[in-house]
C-alpha cells in the first residue's frame, strides 16, 4: 500500500479502580477475578470525560507530534460503542474542536470493539485513492458493565487517534484484510443501560475463532509467519484472551510485550488494540514488522501487516504522555466514587 500511519496519539483517564475493590462491594473474590482475567486495575473516566473529550485529547497529541495542519484533514472517523449521543455525531464535535472543519467528511463508526480498526481501513482507502491528503481514525470508548457483572471488572475508558497519509509515514500498512460472520456474542438493544453477553460463548466461537482465523489468513496472504514480526497486537477484552491467542498462533511473550495494555488500564473496547499499537510504536525501531488484529463482537476481525520506516527514528514524541506513563500512573478511587462518576446510582422520581 502507498499509505500508512503518519502520526498518532492516545489518552487514558487518570482514575483507576481495582478488581479487589469491586469484589469487596459485591462480596466476591475480586482479586481472583482480576487474576483470572489478568486485569490488575482499570481506568475510570471523570464526570466531565466522554468519548468526545478522549478523542479530542488523543487527536490533538497526534496533530502536534506530526506537525499536521488540521485543515489538511479530509476525513475524520470516530469508532466507538459509547458515543455520547444516539443522534448527534461525535466526529463533528471532535473535528470542530481541533480546527479541522468545514472542508472534510466526518462520521461515527460502530462495530463493537473493532470500530476503530474499521475506521483505519476506510482512511487507507481514501488516502490510497488520493481523494484526501490525511485521514483520521479514532478508536475510543467509555463502556461499562452492569453492577456486579463480570464486565464490570474490565470495562474501562480510553482511546487512540491515528493520522493516515502518504507523506512522512512512520509505519507503512503493507496489507489489511478482514474476517466477518454473524456471531451474536455481545449486544445492547436501544434503551438498554448495560450490554449483555453470551458468557463462555464469547470465547471460542467468537473471539478466538475470528482473531486466529484472521491472523492465519494474513500469514497466507502476506507470505509470512509469526517469526517475521517483531511485535504483535491483538484486541484485548481482558489480559488473558490475547495471550492465549498469541500462544495458539506461535507468538512469544517478547513479541506480545508492548501490545498488551489491558492488564494495566482495563478493556478500552474500540481503543484497546489501538492503544496497544500506540505503545508498540512508542518502542518500535525502524524496519520492524508489526501485526495487529482487532476484534469486534457481532462479530469480525481486521488484520494489519505494518512495517516501521526510518522516519520513526526522527518522529517527535515529546508532546503528550507516552503510553507507558498511562499504564504505570493513575489515581485509585473507591467503589462509591466510581459509582458516582459512572452514573450507577439512579434516584427514583418524586
Amino acid at each position: 500500500m502507498d499509505a500508512g500511519i503518519v502520526s498518532y496519539g492516545a489518552y487514558v483517564p487518570r482514575y483507576r479502580i481495582t478488581p479487589t475493590e469491586i469484589g469487596r462491594v459485591w462480596g466476591t473474590d475480586g482479586e481472583g477475578m482480576g487474576q483470572g482475567l489478568n486485569v490488575h486495575r482499570k481506568s475510570v473516566p471523570a464526570p466531565d470525560e466522554d468519548t468526545i473529550t478522549i478523542s479530542t485529547e488523543a487527536l490533538r497529541t497526534a496533530l502536534i507530534r506530526g506537525g499536521i495542519d488540521p485543515q489538511q484533514i479530509g476525513a475524520l472517523y470516530v469508532g466507538s460503542e459509547s458515543h455520547p449521543y444516539a443522534v448527534k455525531p461525535t466526529a463533528t464535535v471532535v473535528s470542530q474542536a481541533v480546527g479541522a472543519t468545514p472542508n472534510l467528511t466526518a462520521a461515527d463508526f460502530e462495530f463493537a470493539c473493532k470500530a476503530g480498526t474499521a475506521a483505519i481501513q476506510t482512511c487507507l482507502g481514501l488516502v490510497g485513492a488520493q481523494m484526501i491528503r490525511y485521514g483520521v481514525a479514532i478508536g475510543t470508548d467509555t463502556s461499562q458493565g452492569a453492577p456486579g457483572d463480570a464486565l464490570e471488572y474490565s470495562a474501562s475508558a480510553g482511546g487512540a487517534a491515528f493520522v493516515i497519509g502518504r507523506e512522512n509515514v512512520i509505519a507503512r500498512v503493507q496489507r489489511t484484510l478482514s474476517y466477518t460472520t454473524d456471531t451474536p456474542d455481545f449486544w445492547r438493544r436501544e434503551g438498554q443501560r448495560y450490554p449483555s453477553h453470551g458468557g463462555r460463548f464469547t470465547g471460542e466461537p467468537a473471539y478466538f475463532r475470528h482473531v486466529t482465523e484472521c491472523a492465519k489468513r494474513m500469514f497466507e496472504a502476506a507470505g509470512t509467519s509469526p517469526t517475521d514480526y517483531a511485535h504483535v497486537v491483538f484486541h484485548q477484552p481482558n489480559g488473558k484472551f490475547p495471550q492465549r491467542a498469541g500462544k495458539q498462533l506461535g507468538f512469544t511473550d517478547a513479541q506480545m510485550r508492548y501490545g498488551l495494555v489491558t492488564p494495566y488500564i482495563g478493556n478500552t473496547y474500540s481503543g484497546a488494540a489501538l492503544i496497544g499499537l500506540a505503545n508498540v510504536l512508542d518502542h518500535a525501531e525502524p524496519n520492524q514488522r508489526i501485526l495487529m488484529v482487532g476484534y469486534g463482537s457481532g462479530a469480525g476481525s481486521d488484520a494489519f501487516d505494518l512495517e516501521t520506516t526510518p522516519a520513526i527514528a526522527q518522529y517527535d514524541r515529546s508532546y503528550g504522555r507516552p503510553i507507558q506513563e498511562y499504564l504505570e500512573g493513575g489515581v485509585e478511587i473507591p467503589y462509591a466514587v466510581y459509582a458516582k462518576f459512572r452514573g450507577k446510582i439512579h434516584m427514583g422520581e418524586n
